[in-house]
């Protein structure tokens, strides 16, 4: 069975197919946030910090850093950022760039086995990345695009994949160490975009046998209420075979969809993340046992 274990110096995550589902917070990530990205150009971290603390008390089991500010000194920035959430949390994280230099300068301070996010198809950032990933010993997200772009056949998809999965060998990287990502598009401009994903994700859960994330909101751009698509679309793509996603935790929405999910595949044995999360607070419990008393105790008198 394909597992992915993904390492900070005091906790792993392992990412599978009967494992529960994999929550990666996507919040440190200047792209859209402009106050982020203007922080974070001068130096000012504090709402990394918040960021990290606030979902991994919502729920998240990893962190995705991306330090992508444009003019700005990223490596720098994403080593910093790096060494910052890994003082203030002890989840694992996956180290997001586009710039290998930057992913470079994020993986040498990092302590344990990280996600890099990513690589895609293309052969210059294949032969960039991949070695990147094997000296580093990291696990890597392999993204289903290549020089031609991003396919709505999810068929081409799915052999740009593969393609990566098998170049990952080539340098010494085991296919438990690719996660997936099957490229989620905005389902307000591509009504199949959903059963799109749904497809290649069992063809990679059953023929190429690796497991598979997302940038879950993505399918939501555009439309009202997003996190009601957001949970709907995380609930099926589960079931289909989703491993894990990058999201929000801080949507509780969101958070609930997966934690269900996680109880319909059987991923919780007896319900004990869903009752530990959603159980009535103990304050209440006396309550109802006094109220069941009374009414055992008028049960007896009648």
């Amino acid at each position: 069975m394909t597992e992915t274990v993904i390492t900070s110096p005091t906790r792993e995550v392992r990412i599978g197919f009967d494992r529960p589902f994999v929550i990666i917070g996507e919040r440190i990530n200047p792209t859209g946030r402009k106050v982020l990205a203007q922080e974070m150009a001068r130096g000012d971290y504090s709402r990394v910090e918040a960021d990290a603390i606030a979902q991994v008390e919502a729920g998240a089991h990893m962190l995705d850093v991306n330090a992508g500010v444009p003019l700005a000194d990223e490596p720098k920035m994403l080593a910093d950022s790096v060494q910052l959430v890994q003082s203030i949390t002890d989840v694992p994280l996956s180290i997001d760039s586009s710039i290998v230099a930057a992913l470079e300068a994020g993986l040498a301070v990092y302590q344990g086995k990280a996600l890099v996010n990513s690589v895609t198809g293309e052969e210059e950032r294949l032969e960039s990345v991949l070695p990147l990933v094997k000296r580093h010993e990291a696990a890597v997200v392999a993204i289903s695009n290549d020089e031609t772009g991003i396919s709505e056949d999810p068929d081409v998809r799915y052999a740009v994949a593969k393609k990566i999965v098998e170049r990952a060998a080539d340098h010494g990287i085991p296919r438990e160490d690719v996660v997936v990502d099957p490229l989620v598009m905005p389902i307000g401009a591509i009504n199949q975009a959903g059963r799109q994903v749904m497809h290649i994700v069992r063809r990679l859960r059953e023929e190429l046998k690796v497991n598979t994330t997302c940038g879950a909101s993505n399918v939501s751009f555009g439309l009202p209420n997003r996190n009601g698509i957001n949970s709907a679309f995380l609930t099926m793509a589960i079931g289909a075979g989703l491993t894990s996603a990058i999201t929000n935790p801080l949507h509780a929405d969101v958070l609930q969809a997966v934690l269900g999910a996680d109880v319909m595949m059987g991923h919780d044995p007896d319900c004990t993340n869903w009752i530990r999360k959603y159980r009535q607070p103990s304050a209440a419990r006396p309550e109802r046992e006094r109220r069941g008393r009374r009414r055992r105790r008028r049960s007896a008198v009648a």
